[in-house]
C-alpha cells in the first residue's frame, strides 16, 4: 500500500471507530451511517459488487482530476466499468411503472387530491434512481419502445448528441406524458452535481388540464472513493398550468447517521397559494397525505392516508433493478416489430448485461467512433440530423438551471404503431437477432 493509502486507511479506521462509538452512545447501532468522505470499509463494500478495484479507482481519479468544475455530460469518454446495462432512454421509461397514479389523477374530481396523485407519481421515480451505476448515453437516433404497459404506449428518441438531449412520449386513455431531458452536470472530484435542465408535461385527458414538473437537482456522492450514494436535496414543484394549483415538496438533505435521508414533505396549494393538503413520506418507500388548515396543520377528524407504496423488489439483485426495470431490459415490454434502433439491441449494453466487460468496452468504443464518423459525414454534406418521432419547435424555455430548446412529439409513431398492430401477420424475424441500427449513413460503418 502507498504512503498516501496507509494514511487514508488509518484515518478511515479511526473515523469508523468514532462512528460506531457515537452510534452506541446514542443508541443508533442499527442506523445506517453516511460518511461524506468515504472510507476503506465503504470501498470494500463497493468492491464486493464485482466492479471497482482500488488500483482502478486511483487510475480513474488521476484521469478525471483535470475535469473538476466542468460539465462532464458528454465531453468525457467514460470507462464501461461504471455503467449499468441500461440506457438513458430506458431510465426515462422507468417513470411508467406507477402510471396508474396518473390514471387516478385523471379520474379524480377533487382538484387538490388530483395534484396529490400526480405529484406522487413524480416522486415514485426516485426509488430506482438509487442505483448509482451510470446508464449508457444513447446514440443519436437511438430509440426505446414500450408497448401496452397499463395500457400505455411509450416512445423515446435521442434527438441531440451535443448537448445530449432525449425526448419521450407516453399515452393511454387517461393521459399523455411528454418529456425532454437535457442534463447539465458539474464534476466536483469525488461527486457530481446533476441539474435537470428539462421539461416534463402531463396532460389529463378528461379535463384537458396540463401539469408541469420541475424536479430537484441530484448529487452523486463518493463517485470514485467510498460507497457511492445519491441525494436529491431541494424543491420539487408540480404546477397545474390550467387551474393555478401547485404542489411544493421539499426533499430533505441527508445528514450524518442518515438523518433526513429519503424524507419528503410539502403541501398542495390552491391558486391563491393557500395550503389545502399536506404531503409527507419517503421517496424510497411511500407517500401519504392529509387535509390541512390555512396554517398547514392537519384538520381535526382527518387522518394520514397512504397514496403510494413501493412495489416489492428482487432480493440481492446484481444490478439493483426493480422487477419493472428487468422487464424494460427484456423483450416482454417490446412491441411487435421492434425498431432496429431500440436500446435493447445495443451490443455494448447486451455484453455488459452478460458480464463481459471487455466486449462491452470494445463495442462502446466502436459505436462512439461511428457516431463521430456520422457527424463528419453530416458536416461534409451540410446536413442536419432530423429526429424521426419528434420535431424541434424553435421555442426556448427557461428552467432554474438554464435555457432549453423545445421538442414536441410529431404523432408519427402513433400512426406507425397502429399500422403494425393492425396487421394480422406475425413478425417473421426473431427480435433478438436484429442488428442495432440507429445509423443515418451506411458508409460510416467503415
Amino acid at each position: 500500500m502507498s504512503i498516501f493509502g496507509a494514511i487514508t486507511s488509518g484515518l478511515s479506521s479511526l473515523g469508523n471507530v468514532m462512528h460506531k462509538s457515537v452510534n452506541g452512545l446514542l443508541g443508533y447501532e442499527g442506523l445506517e451511517v453516511i460518511n461524506p468522505d468515504g472510507g476503506e470499509d465503504d470501498a470494500q463494500e463497493e468492491a464486493k459488487k464485482g466492479r471497482w478495484k482500488q488500483e482502478e479507482r486511483e487510475g480513474y481519479w488521476k484521469m478525471m482530476h483535470k475535469y473538476i468544475g466542468s460539465d462532464v455530460t458528454s465531453m468525457v469518454t467514460l470507462p464501461v466499468i461504471i455503467f449499468e446495462p441500461m440506457t438513458m432512454l430506458q431510465r426515462m421509461a422507468e417513470i411508467l411503472e406507477y402510471g396508474n397514479l396518473l390514471d387516478l389523477a385523471d379520474q379524480c374530481e377533487d382538484p387538490y387530491l388530483k395534484m396529490v396523485y400526480a405529484t406522487t407519481w413524480a416522486v415514485s421515480i426516485y426509488f430506482p434512481y438509487q442505483r448509482t451505476w451510470k446508464p449508457f448515453n444513447p446514440i443519436l437516433g437511438e430509440t426505446f419502445e414500450v408497448a401496452n404497459h397499463l395500457g400505455i404506449n411509450f416512445i423515446s428518441e435521442q434527438v441531440s448528441h451535443h448537448p445530449p438531449m432525449s425526448c419521450g412520449h407516453a399515452e393511454n386513455e387517461h393521459f399523455t406524458y411528454d418529456v425532454t431531458s437535457k442534463l447539465r452536470t458539474r464534476f466536483l472530484g469525488n461527486s457530481v452535481d446533476v441539474y435537470p435542465v428539462g421539461r416534463t408535461r402531463v396532460t389529463l385527458k378528461r379535463t384537458g388540464e396540463v401539469l408541469d414538473l420541475v424536479p430537484p437537482p441530484t448529487k452523486v456522492n463518493n463517485l470514485i472513493f467510498g460507497r457511492t450514494w445519491l441525494d436529491s436535496p431541494g424543491e420539487m414543484v408540480m404546477s397545474n398550468l390550467t387551474t393555478g394549483d401547485k404542489v411544493v415538496l421539499y426533499f430533505q438533505p441527508c445528514g450524518w447517521f442518515g438523518a433526513g435521508r429519503y424524507e419528503v414533505d410539502g403541501y398542495v396549494y390552491n391558486k391563491d397559494e393557500e395550503p389545502k393538503i399536506l404531503m409527507t413520506g419517503k421517496w424510497n418507500s411511500f407517500m401519504s397525505y392529509q387535509p390541512c388548515d390555512m396554517e398547514g396543520e392537519p384538520l381535526p377528524g382527518t387522518e394520514l392516508k397512504e397514496v403510494w407504496k413501493v412495489a416489492e423488489t428482487p432480493a440481492n439483485d446484481k444490478f439493483q433493478y426493480t422487477h419493472f426495470a428487468h422487464k424494460l431490459n427484456g423483450f416482454e415490454t417490446a412491441p411487435k416489430e421492434l425498431l432496429p434502433s431500440d436500446s435493447r439491441l445495443r451490443p455494448d449494453r447486451c455484453a455488459l448485461e452478460m458480464g463481459d466487460f471487455n466486449k462491452a468496452g470494445v463495442e462502446k468504443t466502436r459505436m462512439e467512433e461511428r457516431q463521430r464518423a456520422e457527424k463528419r459525414l453530416r458536416e461534409s454534406s451540410n446536413q442536419e440530423f432530423v429526429p424521426k418521432w419528434f420535431r424541434l419547435t424553435g421555442d426556448v424555455t427557461s428552467t432554474p438551471w438554464g435555457d432549453m430548446e423545445i421538442y414536441e412529439y410529431n404523432g408519427k409513431y402513433t400512426e406507425h404503431r397502429a399500422q403494425i398492430d393492425a396487421s394480422s401477420s406475425e413478425p417473421n424475424i426473431d427480435v433478438k437477432s436484429l442488428e442495432f441500427n440507429p445509423w443515418q449513413f451506411k458508409e460510416s460503418e467503415a
